[in-house]
């Protein structure tokens, strides 16, 4: 639970979502369309900031990018099995 908490702050920080506070966002929501609207280039700064912080690189063409940013839960999933110990 810790992780999801740690990566909508970062969601909230990396994208300078001025008008999202990190409690607002819920685990389960969607992060793109819908949800929290992300974008393509939002993705792409979030997945560099994923990186940074946790050592965790996702590619761009990834086919599993589609499941992995589904949500926070999903993403905190991800981050949590790959994450450089």
């Amino acid at each position: 639970m810790k992780l999801e908490e740690e990566l909508k702050e970062l969601i909230v920080d990396a994208l300078m979502l001025e008008d999202t506070s990190a409690t607002e966002i819920d685990s389960e929501e969607p992060l793109f369309v819908e949800g929290l609207g992300l974008d393509s280039i939002d993705a792409l700064e979030l997945a560099m900031a994923i990186d940074k912080k946790y050592g965790v690189r996702i590619k761009a063409d990834d086919e599993a990018n589609k499941q992995i940013f589904a949500n926070v839960k999903s993403l905190a999933a991800y981050v949590g099995q790959h994450r450089a110990a």
